[in-house]
């Protein structure tokens, strides 16, 4: 899909810790029109045991969602759907089996999304649903597993922060039962208060002068006061209200008893929880009041997708930024990048590297290979490998930084099969995508352009041909003891590489 497919139809899901949602919509130019909106509480964090795995009950419950979403998703072209995971899948330590399995059902791939990463795409679906305006917002989200907090300008985070606290969690820590007790929920108010001590400095230092939360804790507590009459004309949740909603929680002191007007059935047990990380939050960073917003994390995925297919790719600007504080030499990476496209396109039927993430891969790959140069030339594929891995770009998945640091990894010396192989699934693809690289990387080791340099690569399974022009390496020597030197290390992983 590009921007000029006018009516064409996204869809993203949300795996949330407490519910799946799902949204479906057409892009007509600029604009999106929702089709289809699905939410179901599946509370996959009330299923993570002691050990942090994922039970059985929890799974199936998800997997029976996204059978229902299947059915609407599963014809979709790949690049029209886009699924991510939140904090739940974050922490379970079998998360590759559910997401194997999320996999086979929607026949579409499922990201893991870091907590920054989700705190961005909250900004950015709050604030597609807002006025624009000059003052500084901050959003607060509460979630099933973490609660996300930003400070942002228009459409433009500034801060973005991400903290182990959730309605979900915390009812299954503090909450467990149904009775409701002032000490229970002063233990919840007091590890919410103990988790904002990290954050609230940096917040307070920055400033805002609205605040806005999303998701459903949120709505819902705020649905309570405005049936309550605790509602303003300019927010929707204030101090008394929070005040006053806490008091008839504890007084009613059983969830079965909470009959809250504007409170669903199925959020009663996570009211309290969520009601206590709320006024946490309030008294932490100084509140008076908060506005309600109808965008979130899943409306964030949805603009982020029509940002790519109009070429306002944030992750772009991620590798951009990456190169500025590494200090690369983005002539060489430009010319590192645009030989190794060419060469790409040249092998990528053979070597089944026709998708486009492989394109975008090896691009990115070429324009970050020597961030590591910033930290010691010895070794600096490996700080380079290290600062994709474990840095937040923003835009990226969790999966999408391991392989773009397993290939910027492979790019000189010894490539790690084994590595390779426990970073992904498509492991022949990604050591493909490195032997390009590193292909590039060698044909411009003097750094200079060569841009009349015709030369032809053709590809088998385990094979890679590279055709000179006749009499040219003989005149390079360098660069013809650089391409022997490079059979020898394809040579230890079963590749074989033959220059004329």
């Amino acid at each position: 899909m590009t921007a000029d497919n006018v009516h064409s139809v996204i869809a993203t899901i949300d795996l949330g810790s407490n519910s799946f949602h799902m949204l479906v919509a057409r892009v007509d130019n600029d604009n999106i029109k929702v089709l289809e909106q699905l939410g179901e509480k599946v509370q996959l964090a009330a299923g993570i045991t002691e050990d942090l795995r994922l039970d059985e009950a929890a799974m199936e419950r998800g997997y029976k969602c996204l059978k229902r979403f299947a059915q609407i998703v599963e014809n979709m072209p790949e690049e029209s759907v886009r699924v991510v995971g939140t904090n739940a899948l974050r922490e379970a330590r079998n998360r590759k089996e559910f997401i194997k399995k999320a996999e086979e059902i929607l026949k579409h791939p499922v990201e893991i999304i870091s907590g920054r990463e989700e705190a961005r795409l909250i900004y950015l679906g709050v604030s597609n649903t807002l006025r624009t305006s000059k003052n500084k917002r901050l959003v607060v989200d509460i979630g099933g597993g973490s609660t996300e907090f930003i400070i942002g300008q228009n459409f433009d985070p500034l801060l973005l922060e991400s903290q182990q606290m959730g309605c979900v969690s915390y009812h299954r820590k503090y909450f467990a039962g149904e009775k409701l007790t002032a000490n229970r929920y002063a233990q919840a108010y007091t590890a919410a208060r103990l988790e904002l001590m990290a954050i609230e400095q940096s917040l307070q230092k920055l400033g805002w002068q609205e605040v806005v939360g999303s998701s459903g804790t949120i709505k819902a507590i705020a649905n309570a006061c405005k049936a309550a009459g605790y509602a303003s004309s300019d927010a929707e949740i204030c101090r008394e209200g929070i005040t006053w909603l806490k008091q008839k929680i504890l007084k009613l002191g059983d969830v079965e008893k909470l009959d809250i007007e504007g409170i669903k059935n199925d959020r009663k047990a996570i009211l309290p929880p969520g009601l206590a990380i709320l006024e946490a939050i309030f008294d932490a960073l100084d509140l008076d009041k908060m506005s309600y917003s109808e965008g979130a994390l899943r409306e964030g995925v949805l603009y982020d997708q029509l940002g790519r297919y109009q070429h306002e790719d944030v992750r772009e600007r991620t590798m951009l930024s990456l190169q500025e504080r590494y200090h690369v030499d983005t002539e060489q990476a430009a010319r590192v990048s645009a030989k190794a496209l060419e060469a790409l396109s040249q092998v990528a039927k053979d070597w089944l590297l026709e998708d486009d993430w492989y394109a975008e891969l090896l691009n990115w790959g070429a324009k970050v290979y020597e961030i590591g140069l910033d930290i010691a030339h010895y070794q600096y594929h490996k700080h380079s490998a290290y600062l994709l891995e474990y840095s937040e770009l923003s835009g990226f998945s969790r999966q999408e930084q391991q392989e773009l640091a397993m290939l910027v990894r492979g790019h000189r010396r010894n490539i790690p099969k084994d590595k390779f192989e426990e970073a992904t699934e498509h492991s022949e693809q990604l050591i493909r995508l490195c032997i390009l690289l590193r292909f590039a990387i060698l044909f411009h080791h003097i750094r200079s352009n060569q841009r009349e340099l015709e030369v032809k690569l053709t590809a088998k399974p385990k094979k890679l041909e590279i055709r000179f022009p006749q009499g040219w390496l003989e005149s390079n020597p360098l660069t013809q003891a650089d391409f022997c030197q490079e059979a020898i290390w394809l040579k230890r992983i079963g590749y074989e590489l033959e220059v004329f």
